[in-house]
């Protein structure tokens, strides 16, 4: 990994780690899901990234912008659903920010990126409980960091940490958007399964940078 940015290693890194933890969380995202939606989500993400890790490893991509156009077609095509838009619109805008090796300020230009794109295809806003509750708050962080000189595993060590407890708050809230809208009321008292994934997501992101 180069110690002057990240470069395509630390991004097929990320996917290798991302890959691990959702099939680790795989039951618990599908029981969160369940509860609030179809109980899909846990078997979407593992299956989609799994894809990921096998798309990868046929290819020696040379920047993290090609590692992340790969991550966001494949997720496309493999997983159903909500999240298969959302995250795949995610990776594609950041792609398109990501310039060469990301600095703290390119990680975080590509995380705003990745927040616009699924603002633009979900059309949600911070607390109506999804995963833009996750990624917004870590896209400010990430920029909070950034503008005050952070190293890029600092930035998405930041940005990380907020995902988590931007999750974390999406327990409280009643859902306004996507099937668990349905639920009304009773979708309070449960964490967002979207949210929770990006939050997993994220911190692979964060270990990735940190690793020697």
């Amino acid at each position: 990994m180069s110690t002057t940015g990240l470069g395509a290693s630390w991004a097929v890194d990320w996917m290798q780690r991302a890959q691990a933890v959702v099939s680790a969380n795989r039951v618990d995202l599908i029981d969160l899901d369940r509860a609030i939606g179809d109980g899909d989500h846990g078997e979407n993400m593992d299956r989609g990234f799994t894809a990921v890790s096998g798309k990868l490893a046929t290819l020696a991509p040379q920047t993290p912008a090609e590692v992340l156009k790969t991550v966001a077609t494949t997720l496309m095509s493999t997983v159903g659903g909500a999240a298969g838009p959302l995250y795949g619109t995610a990776f594609l805008r950041a792609s398109k920010a990501a310039d060469g090796e990301l600095d703290g300020a390119g990680v975080a230009a590509a995380l705003e990126a990745a927040v616009e794109g699924i603002q633009a295809r979900g059309k949600a806003e911070p607390g109506e409980k999804t995963m833009v509750d996750a990624w917004l708050p870590a896209a400010r962080a990430a920029r909070a960091a950034a503008s005050d000189g952070a190293a890029p595993a600092a930035v998405l060590r930041a940005a990380a940490d907020a995902a988590a407890s931007g999750a974390q708050a999406t327990e409280p809230m009643v859902a306004t958007k996507g099937r668990a809208s349905y639920l009304g009321q009773r979708s309070a008292g449960h964490r967002d399964p979207g949210a929770q994934s990006s939050a997993l997501l994220l911190a692979a992101a964060a270990e990735a940078a940190e690793a020697p």
